[in-house]
């Protein structure tokens, strides 16, 4: 396949691809580990420490109780290395894994990999917790997370 060929284009009702990947604290997270056991929010981000990104973590991180009150992990991904990612965690304050996808594989299953395999584009997916995608949001809509919130079942913020 061609390096400019689209990814694979994943949509609600499928079966999210699994994978193992580092954490900003070097510990691996395979999304596997999570299937019938809890919903999984998997937030693609473009690159650590940038505004738009900072804030999507942030808000994550700000409503990351509701999530877990609800039962629901919340895992960030971007294709940062493990140290660009940590520094980012504790610039904001994530208590959550942000994993490091610098192979690209997990991007380009997830049919998220920008054209110019630089960066992931910002998307996220809810992951049932039998591994089916109940929720996709896509660009600038994904850093607002009111839509993962009500694929998990919780009501908005007021």
């Amino acid at each position: 396949m061609p390096w400019f060929a689209p990814s694979a284009t994943l949509k609600v009702g499928d079966l999210a691809p699994d994978f193992s990947l580092p954490d900003h604290n070097g510990h691996f997270v395979k999304l596997g580990d999570f299937r019938g056991k809890q919903p999984v929010v998997l937030a693609f981000y473009p690159r650590a420490s940038t505004p738009g990104c900072t804030q999507e973590i942030k808000a994550y991180q700000g409503d990351i109780a509701r999530f877990e009150a609800a039962g629901a992990q919340v895992l960030g991904i971007s294709l940062d290395n493990e140290d660009r990612n940590r520094k980012f965690a504790e610039a904001t304050h994530a208590s959550f894994p942000l994993l490091s996808d610098t192979g690209k594989h997990v991007a380009k299953a997830y049919g998220v990999l920008h054209f110019t395999r630089l960066f992931a584009n910002r998307v996220t997916f809810v992951i049932d917790k039998d591994g089916m995608i109940r929720h996709i949001e896509k660009g600038s809509d994904a850093i607002d997370h009111s839509g993962a919130f009500k694929a998990c079942g919780l009501p908005r913020k007021q």
